[in-house]
């Protein structure tokens, strides 16, 4: 068994491929549990977010994890198949501790990732899918994170998706002042947009939330109002800016919807934000004459422009990780041992007990006691060293080499002792 990673991210993969094996968090640990049962990995833990979906096992053979992942999404592998990457155990591991530390990020170096992938932990520990081997690797993750958050300016300059939808938005309209925006959901990226575009004291700001609750604590952070979802066709055309992201499985805005909207504003453009994967924008959408709409992934030329100061950091970053890669690959590979270690003293102990048996019978027929100790050096001796000397002996000339080394090692010798 060892550690694999697979799946696919925003470097691989169009925001209309990655959509189709998007998971809601909802439903995770339902996919999780399915992923076990079937026997395909024995532990595992998936990454969903705009930009990837990954799955971190412990698995024998990860071709079987990439066939459920079709499966599950009920989706051709040949859609998926050019897309998708599979990483042996070091690529694995390594991949991981840059996907926590945000290199391997839209944004390089942004911190959401690394909340994100915490709750993936989280999710995996709670669904009962989280081994040994997985634990000790995120753990390691999360602290190889830490340091480089600590030590490198890798977090220096970040241009966040938030303020790149900013940086848009003022590329359409002159003054955000002057805008009225609707926000679709009300979780973490929504709010980090709400901050951005609240700090430019926006004429109108309106969370439409499933849950008016939680929407309405978020509006009242900034000023805003709070409307249902099913209350959005009706009310989009008021909007000059609109920021999605939710969980739906489904779109919630469609083309009619933003058709009739278009009309009642008299074609005044509107600039659209799709975050969510998958979309809450019906792609067609984007083909208004009177719309802007961008998704995730248009946001990445935006981001690049703060790419180039980071640089330096990120070669910091990647010595850090190469040296905790090291780190972890030894520790896993000490646990590979710790049952052969177990076994070789199991039986030592064996021959022990049955010499110390012997000796002690010997005495008790009043042997002499120095030629009972010297006869049971001897007779352990022997009993140890029986079974390398026969496999010496016995092998052939390419694995006499092998094992001349072996023992060289092991019983730490130099040639001709």
């Amino acid at each position: 068994m060892a550690l694999f990673t697979l799946g696919i991210n925003h470097h691989t993969a169009p925001l209309s491929v990655r959509e189709q094996v998007a998971f809601n968090a909802d439903k995770l640990s339902h996919a999780l549990a399915d992923l076990t049962r079937a026997k395909v990995v024995r532990e595992a833990a998936i990454l969903s977010t705009c930009n990837r979906t990954e799955i971190y096992c412990a698995a024998d053979d990860p071709e079987t994890a990439i066939q459920w992942l079709a499966q599950y999404h009920a989706i051709d592998r040949g859609v998926i198949q050019p897309y998708v990457y599979t990483l042996p155990q070091r690529e694995a591991i390594r991949h991981a501790f840059r996907v926590a530390s945000g290199l391997d990020s839209m944004v390089i170096g942004e911190p959401q990732i690394l909340g994100q992938m915490k709750d993936a932990v989280r999710t995996a520990e709670e669904a009962g899918t989280l081994g040994t081997h997985l634990h000790k690797m995120f753990q390691r993750a999360f602290a190889v994170a830490k340091e480089v958050r600590s030590t490198t300016a890798i977090g220096a300059n970040i241009v966040s998706m938030a303020a790149a939808g900013v940086h848009l938005a003022e590329r359409i309209f002159e003054n955000i002042a002057d805008q009225r925006i609707l926000f679709v959901g009300a979780g973490e990226m929504i709010e980090l947009c709400a901050a951005h575009f609240a700090a430019k004291q926006p004429k109108e700001l309106v969370i439409a939330n499933r849950t008016l609750e939680r929407g309405r604590a978020l509006a009242e952070r900034f000023g805003g109002a709070v409307i249902r979802l099913d209350e959005i066709g009706d009310r989009l055309g008021h909007f000059d800016i609109v920021v999605a992201c939710t969980a739906s499985p489904l779109p919630i805005i469609g083309l009619g919807m933003v058709e009739r909207a278009i009309k009642s504003r008299r074609h005044r453009p509107m600039f659209m934000v799709d975050l969510a994967v998958p979309r809450d924008i019906e792609i067609e959408v984007g083909e208004l004459d009177d719309v802007f709409l961008y998704s995730v992934d248009d946001l990445a030329q935006v981001v690049e422009s703060g790419l180039e100061s980071r640089q330096a950091a990120v070669v910091e970053a990647e010595a850090i990780i190469a040296a905790q890669v090291d780190t972890f690959i030894a520790w896993l590979e000490t646990r590979d041992t710790v049952p052969l270690i177990r076994t070789l003293r199991d039986s030592a102990e064996r021959m022990r007990r049955h010499e110390m048996e012997h000796a002690l019978k010997l005495l008790a027929k009043g042997e002499n006691p120095e030629k009972v100790l010297d006869q049971l050096a001897h007779r352990l001796t022997n009993k140890f060293l029986h079974a390398p000397t026969q496999a010496l002996n016995a092998a052939d000339a390419g694995d006499r080499e092998a094992l001349r080394h072996a023992a060289t090692r092991l019983f730490h010798l130099h040639d001709g002792e």
